[in-house]
Order: structure tokens, then C-alpha cells, then sequence
């Protein structure tokens, strides 16, 4: 049946023409939505209101002493003394737990500023009626305020926000609150269609503080006020919704029928913490559809969950309009709405929301934009291009020139308040861009949903659809400059990257867009990016970058310590993503994957909110990865990528901890990949800890260990530098496999210095129970030695220099002069800690020669590249991250072969270590094979620069990505032959490239069934080119190659194909297997 098009040119895709990406599988769904209309097992009765208090034995004689006391202040004159105490008791709606609480005092206080608020308002030209008192105790609050049914008074005493910042917000455990609120049945004497709004807010009580987990019964984990004023109706109701909210990531939400009455109860669960501003922010959403609220509960439970409950009902028919769609079509767009504002409860956006003069979509909309354009429009510009093209990159100061005016430009041209001011003067081009986004993307799930994508009740008329080239002329017209007109045009950029998003899913706890990166300019972004994710929550928000279809890396969590550290985190962090990724594409030549990297980046004021934000995150990207099958829940959405992806992540910075959730809840989500969606999950999962075996350090040892031996260096006599100390994973296993001479240490504790060599028994003492320099025993120090945490202030120095701030000596410790050092190894620390700003003081100004011979770079992107090759040409023998720590990468890949080669069933068997710390044999044998692999690898590319720089005296830190560039392109181009097709070739270099006990325990043949055929291609492409290069150099022409499959081929007609074999490892000193969940690996 054909649909006609509506007349204001909106085509609402319906559910079967939706574009779907081929081969998903269903999945369960994290979040529950009920379905308006449908039967549900609970109906609140007619007469029930849901909660009654316990009657307050004591309330008449309690009225009398108020009485009493008012009477004796002499403020209220005696003859209405019992009227306007009896209106207070019996008028207001207030229930007996108010007076049960309640002081004599308190109750006299709050009646006189009721009764001033009336003279007060017979003072008044306009007679109106204004009563506003607050009192906050220790363990209660109480709010009474003059509201106007259905409006949302922005310059007013916003209670419900101040509800949710001092109370809600911060609930958690014993310091949790739970909020009752209610509307006076009849409107104010004098006051128009002002009722009276009280709110009451109570510290919670719980009978059970510390409940097991899993446990849901409300009987336990309720408060003790709830326990006892809710009725057995709304006790059920709860104990339901509970039980289904812990076992989803978002929200639950349930809507029930009041029967008899023209109003309908809204409940929703969530987890305590999740959702910062909910509270007011539901009232602004009910607002905006012409409803009101005659009672709401927030209840809290010790298992740290929340349960909202709303009665609402449409506001006085006086009011009512054509612009307000009936109650129930209300109520719907209500419940599909409540998501988005989860999601983003307040936005910089949201005065346009409660004026109506947008909707909340079009906000929330324009809100994403406006984080979109902070991260791309502070681009360079034609004149930067020409400028670079001018210089000479490889001349220092023309490098430090460039990179000094790149930061200038991108910090200084459009700052976030700038770009906000631009955005916010035009919401009638907002409305006009989102019209066109929703065009896109909105998806009418049913014949009958004639909702509009724009929402916009509040206006009479709905704008036509316009044309991306209509919206160009509109901004043209309507932009009053050129900066205006570069910001909205960035509205029209983003509609056209954004390939799919679950911006309409019902149900959902992040927003995420697939976008396309093509937009990135290519003088600033020369790899071109194959994917890439944005996520935005009011905790975070975030990016995941990849340059190939098959690609892995690590998800790392941003914080900041000040408004001024996440401003510049805030404007580097797609930069500092792209480098991530980009150097973990160069150190992936190994394996099969790509590089990729996820940054996310805490909102100023949720720098507590790591897990949140991580489980946000990854939920909201899986809504773009699995099929949507639950209608009204997940709904479908509008795939213009159009092609099947599978994402492979793993731990980084602030993140080593949440993977196994990650695993687990993408295995509750139905992802068929689940086994391979995260590395460095806990050995439980079939999980390899990189921490415990030393995965990274290995091949950061291999490269140490390469200098020494080409240079004939003694390592015991090698004095040492380390930053990242004993505490974290590349630190504390860099010291327990190395044998050189400490002279310092820096961590996050602070600098560990000893010139005579740090106590090499107290330092393995440290790094095997991992923990910071603070515990280190200053006894054990020479009388050179010393340390300086970073709380310490004014610490005088063996030297008798004076450390004025211990926070700046850390920072700065490693461009110091003094002690000497040989080796310096950074294995932690942030980015572009050494840049062509500070690399000078690595420099020796008489000599020119580099005061540190030699630096392995273990801690990624430590070192910028201008400022490796400043300190090569003083001298240094400097060895890149890309090349140094691929290790970990090396590690996580074999992971995932064994997880993808496997069936669950073999995978449980092989590859988890059982509960009681047990690991299966081919578990011990296997991870001994992934570690000599990764010292192989790390040896074959270490011997390659080596010689590369030996022959031809070029930087080693050009050639490693030389190196990294060839064997990735030869491996694009290998896929791109036939030499796949041939099946004994493909046979012979699998059979060399994969673990040899891999294929002992599943053999080839299940392994090619098992494992998708692009991830093969990947591993046969990879292995071959790799090997070549490594052979071969860089340099070297089609011959070389040719030559090179000649010998191949005669091994497979000879049938002699020897596996390669390895040096033993040099072991770790032991530890404990439970220590594999509190890792720190990077990928």
C-alpha cells in the first residue's frame, strides 16, 4: 500500500523500508520501555493513592500548640490565628509524616511565611499571590512554592533543581534521599490558577545498608518512611520494575492506568547516579506536552537504584489548546522522549525547551552539534596549508614554528562559549537543520504513529523539509557574519556524515553517531580514518577512531583536575585520539587487526563517573552494532552504512577494571562476538592480563635489551630514569625484568631519586605488590638520595635546592639535567610530555650532544615526533612507541584468534581459568607461546631499523614509521591479489602464522570455518608482508618480493616448513593469579 507524502514534506520512514545492515542476528534488549496501551499486571485503584502515611496520633494536639505558639508571636492577628493554622494543616495536601517530622517551631515558622507571603501579596498592584519558604536540617528538607500548573518558571526559586543538586544528584548508600511532592486540590485565595507546591525530602533509612548483590526484594533494601506509607499496590509495582532494572543498562519505564480518573502514573527506575538533573528535568518534559503533576515520589534503595513515580494529568480545560495533543498521544511522546532526556537531562540549550521555542529533540539536537563543531571547526585554514608548504618540516625551528601556531590557532579561534553565543541566536535554523537530520533518520515504527520527528507541539505550524541546498541559502541569508555563518553551516556537515544513530531508539543511555570521517580535512588528518563513533552524555563524551575495517585498541577515560585541565582536554581530545589510534596502527604490523582507540572524556563536574561513562559508552555503541528487535524498545534505525561491523577493544587508562562488564554485557546483548569483543578481561573470561605475564614490557625489554647488545652496554652498570612507577602494569614490569641501576623513579606519587642507585630490594618490593614511590622506605635511600610526593611544598634538597611546589617538580622531573642517567625509559606519563617547547633541556647547549644516550619510549605518544628527531640529531639512539610497545597489541590479537577459533563451549574449557584460580594446561601452554611470539616480533623489527639506520643514517624514529607504513600497505595489497586463492599457499602461511598449539587443540580446518574470512585474509596478508619487510628492508622492489615467494613456494614443494622458535622468556617473579583483575594494561 503506498503512503502519501504529508504536506509539510516530512516522509517518516516506516519499519519495512528501513536500510538494514545484512546478517545480524537478534539480540536481547538492555532497557524496557512499556508499550503504551497494552494490559499490564497492576492497575491503581480508584480510591488508591498509592502511598498513605501512618496516621500521626498526635496531630490534633500538636495543631493546638502551634496554635498556641502562633498566637503568642503576636505576628498572625488573633482572629485568623485558627483559620490559617487549620488551612496549613488541612488545605495543602500535606501528610501526616510532615508532622510527624516536623518541630512545633518549625511548623510556626513555616505558617508565618505562608501567612507574609499574603500580605505581601495585598501590597501588590497585582494582587498575586506569592509564597516561596525553604528549610534544609541535616537529614530533611522542606520546599513550599505558588506554581502555575504546567509552566516552568525559569527566574523562580527552581526547588526541583536545587532537589536534584544538593539531594538526588549525590544519593548514594547512607547519604541517599527520597523526595515526596504535592499540588493543593484547589488554587490559591486571590492567586488566579496558582495552587501551592510542597516538596518534602527525607535522608534515607534503609533496613538492609549493605545488601547482598543481586539482591532486589524491597522489603529489604527499602527505605523505612517508604516501607511504611506505601500501599501493597505500589509495592508490587516497584518490586517489578526493579527486578527489571537490574538487569538493564538504562532505563525502565512503565506507565499505569489510574482508574476512573483522567490521570496516569509514570515510573521509572534507573541506577542511582546515572542520571544527574533528572528530577527537574521530567517536569520541564510533561510541561511542554500541557500536563501537570499532582504527586511525585523519588524513592532510593540501598541496592543503588532509584524509582521515580509521577501522577500526571492535562493542565485546566481553560488552558488546554489545539497546540497540546490529547493526554494519551502525550503520555507516548513522553515515554519515547524520557531516553533522550536521560541521556542529557540539561543542555546549554535548554531555555528554548521550557519557552517552547524548541523542542526537547531539536535542544538535545542542536546540543550534539554544538559538541561536533568544538572538536572540527577549529581547523587551520588555507593560510596555515600555505604557510607548511613554505617551511621546511624537517628544519627544527621551522617544526617548532608550525606546531607552536597550530596550538594558538585551534585554541583561539572558536572556543566552546563562542560557538554556543552563535548557535543559540538562531533556533529557527535549528529547527530547519534538525528537520532535515530527522528527515534522515526518524523511523515510524507503526502506521498509526503520526507523531512528527520535530515534535514541536508548541507550534501551529510545522516548516516543509528543506534541501540541503535550500539550508545553504538559509544560513547564507540569516548568518550575520562570516563566523556565524561557518558554525550553522557545520549543522549541514554533521547531517551528512552521520551514517546511523540511535538518536530515536526508545530506549537508550548515550547518544551515538557512525559517522563518516570524510569531512577531516587531509593536510591536518594524512591517514585517512576508516571509522569513526561519537558518543555524548552529560557525563562524558567521547570518540572511537579506527583506520581499518578490522581494527582493535584500547578504550581509555580522560579526567581533569581543574575547569582549565578539561578545557584543554576537552580541545585536544580528538587529536590526542587520532594520534592514539594512529600509533596503534603502526604498531599493529604484526597481527591482523588495523589500529583503533577510544577516548572518553568526563564532563567537568562528573569526574567521579568513570564506571557510568564506561558502561554509557560501550552500550550506546552497541546500539549501532546489533539489530533492534523489540518494538518500542530498541526500534529500528536508518543504516546508511549499510555493511555488518564487529568493533574489538580492549583496556587502557582508567578502564583495566570495567572490560569484564563490557564482556559480559555484550554477551547479555546477544553479540555473537562476545569472546572477542574485549581484550585483557580477567582470566575468568579467557582473558590474557597483560600486567601479570608482562605482555607490553616484553617487547619494551626486547628493544632495551637490542641497545645493549649492539652496543656491547653491561645492564647491571646502566643507570636508570623511569617515569610510570612499580604501581602500574608497564612501570612495576619494567623494573621486576630489568637488572639496571635505578637512579629515579616518577609516578603519580610523586620522585623517587637515589644517585648511588634506588634499593633494588625495596623497588621489587614495590612493583610486586604495586604500589606508588609514597611507600617507599626513605631509610633505605644514600645520603644523596631523596623524595618528593607531590603534596610536599618547600622540601630543601641534599644539593640544598629548594622544591617550592612538589606537584610542578614531578611534572617537570624528567627535563631535568641532574642525576645522570644512561637509559630512560618512559612507561607512563601523558602525551607530549617532550615537545620541540622543552626538548632543549635534553639538549646540552655547549656540546649540542644529548644528555640521555638512550630512550625507549614505553608510555605512547611520551615523546612527540619533532622533538624524537631533535634529540637523534644530538645524538640519542631514541626507539619509538609504535615500535617498542606493540607487545600488549601482539597479546590481545592472539586473544582474540583463540576466542574467535574456539566454540563456546571449547573456549570455557581451553581458556578460562576456573574460580578457584586454576588455569586449564593449554591456558599455561598458550600464554607461553603468545609470549615468545611477542619477543620474536619485537627482535625481527627491532634488527630491521637497526640495520635501516646503520646502512643509511636515517633517524630511527622515521624509519619505525616507515617500517610500520610498507608492511601495512603490502599487507592491503596482498589481500588485493590472488595469492589467497591458492590453497596450499594459504594453508602454508596460516599453518606458520598461527600459534602452534592453536592448531594442535582445533586444527586448520575448523579454525578456516570458524574465524571470518577477513580476519584471515587479514592474518595471511599481515604475516606475509610483514616477514618480507623484515627480510628485506624497506626499500626494496617487486623483485625482492618476488624472490621472496620463490623460496616460500619451494618450502611448500619441499614440504619443509620449520616453525620459528624463540629464546625462553626471562620469567616474572610470581603473582597471584586473583591479581589479573586489578591489571593496568594499554592497548
Amino acid at each position: 500500500m503506498a503512503h502519501a507524502a504529508p504536506s509539510n514534506g516530512v516522509h517518516n520512514k516506516l519499519f519495512d523500508n528501513v536500510v538494514r545492515t545484512p546478517a545480524r542476528t537478534p539480540s536481547p534488549q538492555p532497557t524496557h520501555l512499556s508499550v503504551p496501551g497494552s494490559n499490564h499486571q497492576f492497575v491503581v485503584e480508584k480510591d488508591e493513592p498509592g502511598y498513605v502515611a501512618p496516621k500521626f496520633e498526635g496531630k490534633e494536639q500538636q495543631m493546638e500548640e502551634v496554635m498556641d505558639k502562633v498566637e503568642e508571636k503576636g505576628f498572625i492577628p488573633e482572629d485568623f490565628v485558627d483559620s490559617e493554622t487549620k488551612w496549613f494543616y488541612n488545605e495543602l495536601g500535606i501528610d501526616d509524616s510532615y508532622f510527624s517530622t516536623e518541630t512545633v517551631d518549625a511548623i510556626v515558622s513555616h505558617i508565618h511565611s505562608l501567612y507574609a507571603a499574603k500580605v505581601a501579596a495585598y501590597a501588590r498592584d497585582d494582587r498575586r499571590l506569592e509564597m516561596r519558604l525553604d528549610k534544609e536540617a541535616a537529614d530533611h528538607a522542606v520546599y513550599i512554592d505558588t506554581s502555575r500548573p504546567g509552566v516552568t518558571v525559569e527566574d523562580g526559586p527552581r526547588y526541583e533543581q536545587r532537589i536534584d543538586e544538593k539531594y538526588l544528584n549525590t544519593s548514594k548508600g547512607s547519604k541517599s534521599y527520597r523526595v515526596e511532592t504535592f499540588r493543593s486540590a484547589s488554587p490559591l485565595p486571590g492567586g488566579g490558577e496558582n495552587q501551592l507546591r510542597c516538596y518534602f525530602v527525607y535522608q534515607c533509612h534503609f533496613n538492609q545498608k549493605n545488601p547482598s548483590p543481586g539482591e532486589t526484594s524491597i522489603e529489604k533494601i527499602g527505605d523505612k518512611r517508604f516501607l511504611q506509607k506505601a500501599t501493597d499496590n505500589t509495592k508490587q509495582i516497584y518490586q517489578g520494575i526493579l527486578e527489571y532494572a537490574v538487569q538493564r543498562t538504562g532505563p525502565v519505564i512503565e506507565l499505569f492506568e489510574v482508574e476512573g480518573k483522567n490521570t496516569k502514573r509514570l515510573v521509572i527506575a534507573y541506577k542511582q547516579g546515572s542520571a544527574m538533573g533528572f528530577f527537574s528535568a521530567l517536569s520541564d518534559l510533561y510541561h511542554y506536552y500541557g500536563l501537570t503533576s499532582s504527586r511525585k515520589y523519588v524513592e532510593q534503595f540501598s541496592n543503588g537504584y532509584t524509582i521515580m513515580s509521577i501522577y500526571i494529568r492535562p493542565i485546566a480545560q481553560s488552558v488546554v489548546s489545539a497546540r497540546f495533543p490529547p493526554i494519551d498521544a502525550s503520555i507516548h511522546q513522553i515515554m519515547k522522549e524520557v531516553s533522550l532526556l536521560y541521556c542529557i537531562p540539561r543542555t546549554k540549550f535548554h531555555s528554548h525547551f521550557t519557552s517552547g521555542r524548541l523542542s526537547l529533540q531539536e535542544t538535545i539536537y542542536a546540543h550534539c552539534v554544538w559538541v561536533f563543531v568544538g572538536h572540527f571547526l577549529n581547523r587551520l585554514g588555507s593560510e596555515y596549508t600555505t604557510l607548511a608548504s613554505v617551511l621546511d618540516v624537517n628544519n627544527s625551528v621551522h617544526a617548532e614554528l608550525l606546531s607552536k601556531l597550530k596550538r594558538r590557532l585551534r585554541n583561539e579561534t572558536f572556543t566552546a562559549d563562542y560557538i554556543f553565543e552563535i548557535i543559540n541566536r538562531y533556533p529557527d535554523l535549528i529547527r530547519s537543520l534538525y528537520l532535515a537530520f530527522a528527515n534522515t533518520h526518524y523511523v515510524q515504527t507503526r502506521e498509526s504513529d503520526d507523531f512528527l520527528p520535530t515534535l514541536s507541539y508548541l507550534r501551529l505550524k510545522v516548516d516543509r523539509v528543506l534541501s540541503d541546498t535550500e539550508l545553504k541559502e538559509m544560513i547564507s541569508k540569516s548568518a550575520a557574519n562570516e563566523h556565524h555563518e561557518m558554525v550553522m553551516t557545520s549543522f549541514r556537515i554533521f547531517n551528512k556524515c552521520v551514517l546511523k544513530t540511535n538518536f530515536y531508539t526508545p530506549t537508550k543511555v548515550a547518544l551515538s553517531f557512525r559517522m563518516d570521517p570524510s569531512f577531516l580535512p587531509p593536510e591536518e588528518y594524512s591517514q585517512p580514518l576508516y571509522g569513526m563513533f561519537l558518543v555524548i552524555s552529560s557525563e562524558f563524551r567521547g570518540f572511537h577512531l579506527r583506520f581499518r575495517d578490522i581494527a582493535r585498541g584500547g578504550i581509555r577515560i580522560v579526567k581533569s583536575r581543574s575547569s582549565e585541565a578539561y578545557a584543554i582536554n576537552a580541545r585536544s581530545l580528538f587529536d590526542e585520539n587520532y594520534g592514539l589510534a594512529n600509533t596503534q596502527q603502526r604498531k599493529n604490523k604484526d597481527i591482523p587487526e588495523g589500529g583503533s582507540k577510544g577516548v572518553i572524556l568526563l564532563d567537568g563536574n562528573h569526574q567521579d563517573k568513570t564506571r557510568v561513562a564506561f558502561e554509557k559508552y560501550i552500550d550506546s555503541i552497541l546500539d549501532l552494532l546489533l539489530p533492534p528487535t523489540s518494538p518500542g524498545i530498541k526500534d529500528p534505525i536508518v543504516d546508511l552504512h549499510g555493511k555488518e561491523e564487529i568493533l574489538f577493544m580492549g583496556p587502557d587508562e582508567n578502564t583495566a577494571d570495567l572490560v569484564d562488564w563490557a564482556t559480559e554485557h555484550a554477551r547479555t546483548r546477544g553479540a555473537p562476538w562476545w569472546k572477542s569483543f574485549f581484550t585483557g578481561k580477567s582470566p575468568k573470561l579467557g582473558g590474557i592480563p597483560h600486567d601479570v605475564y608482562g605482555m607490553t614490557t616484553l617487547s619494551v625489554r626486547e628493544y632495551v635489551l637490542g641497545i645493549y647488545r649492539k652496543l656491547h652496554l653491561d645492564e647491571a652498570q646502566i643507570r636508570k630514569l623511569q617515569t610510570g612507577g612499580p604501581d602500574g602494569d608497564l612501570g612495576s614490569n619494567e623494573i621486576l625484568l630489568g637488572r639496571e641501576r635505578y637512579t629515579a623513579i616518577v609516578d603519580g606519587a610523586g620522585v623517587l631519586v637515589d644517585p648511588a642507585g634506588i634499593d633494588r630490594k625495596e623497588l621489587l618490593r614495590l612493583a610486586q605488590a604495586r604500589t606508588m614511590i609514597s611507600g617507599f622506605d626513605t631509610s633505605k635511600l644514600s645520603k644523596e638520595g631523596y623524595r618528593v610526593l607531590v603534596e610536599d611544598n618547600n622540601i630543601t634538597l641534599p644539593t640544598g635546592e629548594v622544591v617550592h611546589n612538589g606537584t610542578m617538580f614531578r611534572n617537570t622531573f624528567h627535563l631535568r639535567a641532574s642525576p645522570t642517567y644512561d637509559l630512560f625509559v618512559p612507561c607512563g606519563g601523558r602525551p607530549e610530555s617532550i615537545d620541540l617547547g622543552n626538548v632543549a633541556r635534553l639538549i646540552d647547549a655547549k656540546t649540542k650532544k644529548a644528555i640521555i644516550p638512550y630512550i625507549v619510549e614505553g608510555a605512547n605518544l611520551f615523546i612527540t615526533q619533532e622533538a624524537k628527531l631533535r634529540l637523534e640529531k644530538a645524538g640519542c639512539v631514541v626507539f619509538k612507541d609504535a615500535s617498542a610497545n606493540k607487545g600488549g597489541v601482539t597479546s590481545s590479537s592472539l586473544e582474540v584468534l583463540a576466542s574467535l577459533s574456539f566454540d563456546d563451549e571449547g573456549f570455557v574449557e581451553n581458556m578460562c581459568v576456573r574460580l578457584d584460580g586454576t588455569a586449564p594446561p593449554f591456558y599455561k601452554a598458550y600464554v607461553q607461546q603468545v609470549q615468545s611470539i611477542i619477543r620474536e616480533n619485537a627482535r625481527l623489527e627491532f634488527e630491521a631499523i637497526w640495520t635501516e639506520s646503520e646502512r643509511g643514517g636515517e633517524a630511527k624514529s622515521i624509519l619505525s614509521d616507515k617500517l610500520s607504513l610498507e608492511i601495512t600497505k603490502l599487507q592491503e595489497e596482498i589481500q588485493e591479489t590472488e595469492l589467497w586463492d591458492d590453497e596450499r599457499l594459504r594453508r602454508s602461511v596460516l599453518s606458520d602464522a598461527l600459534p602452534g598449539l592453536l592448531l594442535e587443540r582445533v586444527g586448520l580446518d575448523l579454525i578456516l570455518t570458524r574465524v571470518p574470512e577477513n580476519y584471515l585474509r587479514s592474518i595471511f596478508g599481515s604475516y606475509l608482508a610483514s616477514r618480507f619487510v623484515y627480510e628485506y628492508g624497506i626499500s626494496t622492489s617487486q623483485f625482492a618480493f618476488f624472490s621472496f615467494m620463490n623460496k616460500r613456494m619451494a618450502k611448500i614443494r619441499r614440504g619443509d616448513e620449520p616453525r620459528t622458535s624463540s629464546p625462553p622468556t626471562r620469567e616474572l617473579p610470581s603473582r597471584s593469579m586473583s591479581s589479573a583483575s586489578t591489571h593496568t594494561a594499554v592497548d
